[in-house]
């Protein structure tokens, strides 16, 4: 695998083709246009055979490789280092592309009677955020949880690792009159807060808050998502990992997460309220077991709320967001098929209205309370699911912190040595390395 980039990007935009038009007909870039724009017609004719959608990975990830070639063509600097464009990271991409076409199918969309009704939805919810001035003051609408102090503990075993799992009433309940608060609080199994812990008995050390991604959220997956093993007998930190609401021993379905990120909108803003309302709860819990330094690290969807708890923790030694979602909105828009797009914009779902009501949730709508130091980016250059543009927004918001670029797709870190070599190094420099004693 081509060498990661370890770099402070500056600003600009994820790459995208230009549109029609865009380039000059002697321009290098123009024959790319036209390739680009037979690839979208590929695409569209694809998506209309269910069987086929898997082939559609091929052409949108021949439009990733003639973006990164035109951007490498226009002079002005985007941010984001160029992606190697090296058979290793091209096959990273396509993986990403599969995974969206399988996703985004026929049989998951919604009828327009899902449409007008959670289009009702966030309208309601606008005018009662607007009312209760949620939307200007974002940080109103979230509560402090009480401090956890005796949670239920259990133990277990995976990969060859015991652990701790503690267990508690979450107490998570919407602000009164948010519309699909009955629909979240019906969600029995998501009302039981939970983490997996593994710790030191030799005294003081430092822990590390873990959050997973969308979909995770088992022991067995998560141990392998942060090399949990490593980070506690190699670097010597205590871990907590949260489980994320609706995921894991939490999910109210057969899939993990799958009512978190689905087109139940609302469910985001509940989710990730109570997201963040559990993992303050569990960093009062850290915070009682005496530690010498307290960090968070979470990825993808994790990455996200770790954003959010760096808006309202001002005193983290480390905040570490790998290949992070922070814009749920804008991702939706990119992945969404032009139809879809067009009604749920028509429908008030992923218009001004919708970008208002999920201020309550953004990153962006929110000072960051968390140190500069102790602040840390990687991501993907290949990542499909939550695009480069997504972490270089992080990167603005969170002041130019380390960042690691790498030459992989959402899920390359797993088994990327630049990047674990970069979170070593990021934990090393804020103090988080004792190593055994």
């Amino acid at each position: 695998m081509a060498e990661a980039s370890h770099q402070l990007a500056g600003p600009g935009a994820d790459p995208s083709p230009p549109e029609q038009g865009g380039a000059a007909w002697w321009h290098p870039g123009a024959a790319i246009e036209r390739t680009q724009r037979s690839v979208r017609t590929v695409e569209r004719r694809l998506a209309a055979q269910p069987l086929a959608r898997l082939s559609l990975a091929a052409p949108r990830a021949a439009r990733f490789m003639g973006g990164e070639i035109v951007r490498r063509l226009d002079p002005s600097p985007s941010g984001v280092p160029p992606a190697p464009l090296t058979p290793s990271l091209v096959g990273q991409v396509v993986m990403d592309e599969s995974i969206m076409a399988l996703a985004v199918g026929p049989n998951r969309f919604p009828r327009r009677a899902d449409y007008e009704r959670v289009g009702d939805e966030i309208r309601r919810a606008h005018r009662l955020f607007d009312k209760r001035g949620w939307i200007e003051d974002p940080a109103s609408f979230h509560r402090a949880p009480p401090p956890l102090e005796e949670p239920a503990v259990t133990r277990g075993w995976a990969l060859g690792t015991r652990y701790e799992r503690l267990w508690w009433p979450s107490g998570f309940e919407p602000r009164l009159g948010v519309p699909g608060t009955d629909r979240w609080l019906a969600f029995e199994a998501n009302r039981t807060a939970s983490a997996w812990v593994l710790r030191h008995r030799d005294g003081p050390r430092p822990w590390l808050v873990c959050i997973h991604g969308l979909g995770t959220g088992s022991t067995f997956m998560d141990l392998i998502t942060f090399r949990a093993p490593h980070l506690h007998h190699d670097l010597g930190v205590n871990i907590a990992a949260l489980v994320l609401p609706v995921h894991g021993a939490r999910r109210p379905s057969r899939f993990s997460g799958e009512e978190f990120l689905g087109f139940e909108l609302m469910n985001v803003i509940h989710g990730l309220s109570q997201a963040l309302w559990d993992a303050r709860s569990l960093l009062s819990w850290v915070r009682a077991q005496d530690p010498t330094l307290v960090g968070v690290f979470g990825v993808s969807l994790g990455a996200l709320v770790s954003s959010l708890v760096a808006a309202f923790d001002s005193q983290l030694d480390a905040v570490i967001a790998g290949i992070p979602i922070v814009d749920f909105p804008d991702m939706v828009r990119h992945h969404a098929p032009r139809h879809l797009l067009m009604r749920g914009i028509e429908h008030n779902i992923l218009d001004d209205v919708a970008r208002d009501v999920h201020r309550v949730v953004s990153p962006f709508a929110f000072p960051v309370l968390a140190p500069r130091r102790a602040r840390a980016i990687f991501a993907g250059l290949g990542d499909r699911l939550a695009t480069t543009d997504q972490a270089r927004r992080l990167w603005e918001l969170w002041e130019e912190p380390d960042t690691c670029w790498f030459p992989g797709n959402h899920v390359g870190y797993l088994w990327s040595e630049p990047v674990w070599q970069f979170v070593d190094r990021v934990l090393e420099c804020r103090g988080f390395n004792v190593g055994v004693r």
